[in-house]
């Protein structure tokens, strides 16, 4: 059964979003990543049973820098949590989904991640995610 994760919102500056979202919401940050191959620094914020995550992009290159270069600010991606990735990776691929890379990876958390690519998924990324 999937389960919402988190909501990823791509941001210019950690520090900025995370003022903004404790300032509207009483939101602050609770965890805090940098995954350098990535190019891109997360932090996590935690809404009930849901996170959003920010990222940002460390230097000009990679796919986070290209996304806020094209469209700017705000949702990434969302995730959903899977209890076993290769299955549910398996599935989507089988119900005509498009995978971004062809096998999960680690990602932020230590938790073993897959994107399905927006096109095959309603125009929007979706991270599959086991923790």
């Amino acid at each position: 059964m999937l389960t919402l994760d988190h909501v990823g919102i791509a941001v210019r500056h950690l520090g900025d979003a995370a003022q903004v979202y404790k300032t509207l919401f009483g939101l602050t940050i609770t965890e805090r990543y940098e995954l350098p191959a990535e190019g891109v620094r997360i932090a996590f914020v935690r809404s009930g049973a849901v996170d959003l995550e920010f990222l940002e992009p460390v230097g000009e290159g990679g796919p986070l820098a290209t996304f806020l270069a094209t469209r700017g600010p705000g949702l990434h991606h969302i995730a959903f949590r899977v209890p076993d990735i290769k299955a549910a990776l398996a599935a989507a691929v089988a119900g005509g989904a498009t995978p971004v890379e062809p096998a999960p990876r680690r990602g932020a958390r230590g938790s073993l991640i897959a994107f399905l690519h927006p096109s095959t998924a309603g125009g929007v990324l979706v991270e599959l995610v086991e923790r």
